[in-house]
């Protein structure tokens, strides 16, 4: 299956390997700043002749690939994956999907007329504590599950924001929720079903230098009764603390842990031996994107050979998004909301929540 990537910056590794892993071929690379393209280049030995681009709708015309990720800063997703569906490409798209509702509305539409799948890269759904978690959920093992909590306490210092600008402002990012907290705002969504309401606080306490919040909390009320709560926050001293999903059940209790949700740390249900689980269902990786863009890309291109829907879809995406920007919603309004939200929704309408633009 012919493959190209679509921005090669501080995630790309991630999705070349991916692409490697999954024997694509790799027939494109395209960004804005070809240094970047020549790093990967030398990184990855296999993709040395791969073609350069820095134009993408170029690069999809000459190469004519069947599967594109899209890796760039947050706030072109949308508007490059449109293209792309439009020349009938399939599409992983980092997160988010993209900052407007409409936006992503328009792109699942756009993959139903083009008759191409669109695949929200939401990794962490793929590791082993997270499946496992998953699989007991589905069989009911938890019987009535009462809360869940997200946790996500890590550190981003200024020389983060400084490598690039687009980070921390409302046009290209968002802050915490919407870059480093999304991956876990999934994985509880996912786990606890559609959002009824919310209410939530988010605030800018020690990153003046930019536009977006560091601190994000929120309590979500789901619509088969139970509760989640939402901790999120880049200014964990000095490095990276953890990040944690716990599920309180009514026959089970359980936590995901680690650097992002890669260890089953807690296992309790009646006459299960929680020591062995733990063990078999913990992964140890460098980094905190994990191991799961592999099996990602593994389920895309069978969801493409099979015609049917990806594990993580361009719906799954979209649910994401909406909850991150309803929590946006309550800090404006200081007030409970409702969702669904209206698809106007996009995560400009916050500008000068924290400071003067």
């Amino acid at each position: 299956m012919r493959y190209a990537l679509i921005g090669c910056g501080r995630i790309s590794v991630n999705h070349i390997q991916a692409a490697l892993n999954n024997n694509l071929e790799i027939v494109g690379l395209c960004d804005l700043i070809p240094e970047r393209v020549n790093e990967k280049k030398e990184k990855f030995p296999l993709v040395k002749d791969v073609p350069l681009y820095t134009d993408y709708v170029k690069m999809l015309e000459e190469v004519k690939p069947t599967l594109v990720a899209i890796a760039t800063e947050s706030g072109e997703h949308a508007k490059i994956a449109k293209e792309c569906i439009r020349h009938k490409v399939n599409v992983i798209i980092e997160k988010p999907i993209s900052l407007a509702l409409s936006d992503a509305r328009e792109i699942i539409n756009l993959a139903n007329e083009y008759h191409v799948k669109v695949c929200a890269c939401h990794q962490n759904r793929f590791n082993k504590a997270i499946q496992k978690i998953r699989l007991a959920l589905e069989d009911g093992k938890f019987g009535r599950i009462f809360h869940a909590t997200a946790n996500i306490r890590w550190n981003r210092d200024k020389s983060y924001y400084e490598q690039a600008k687009w980070r921390g402002t409302w046009e290209q990012d968002g802050g915490a929720l919407m870059n480093q907290c999304i991956h876990n705002i999934d994985l509880l969504r996912w786990m606890l079903g559609d959002v009824e309401e919310v209410f939530a606080y988010t605030d800018n306490l020690n990153h003046d230098y930019i536009a977006a919040e560091d601190l994000g909390v929120a309590l979500v009320k789901f619509k088969n009764g139970s509760y989640g709560i939402i901790e999120g926050t880049t200014n964990i001293y000095p490095k990276n603390l953890e990040e944690t999903l716990y599920i309180f059940g009514e026959k089970g209790t359980v936590k995901a842990g680690g650097s992002s949700v890669n260890k089953l740390e807690v296992w309790r249900f009646e006459g299960e031996d929680e020591e062995s689980v733990l063990k078999e269902n913990s992964e140890v990786h460098q980094n905190v994107y994990g191991l799961g863009h592999t099996p990602l890309y593994k389920d895309m291109i069978e969801a493409i050979n099979e015609d049917r829907t990806p594990y993580v879809s361009g719906e799954d995406g979209y649910k994401a998004l909406e909850l991150v920007l309803a929590i946006y919603l309550s800090k404006k309004t200081h007030s409970k909301v409702t969702l669904p939200l209206s698809e106007s929704v996009k995560s400009t309408d916050f500008k000068g929540l924290f400071k003067e633009e």
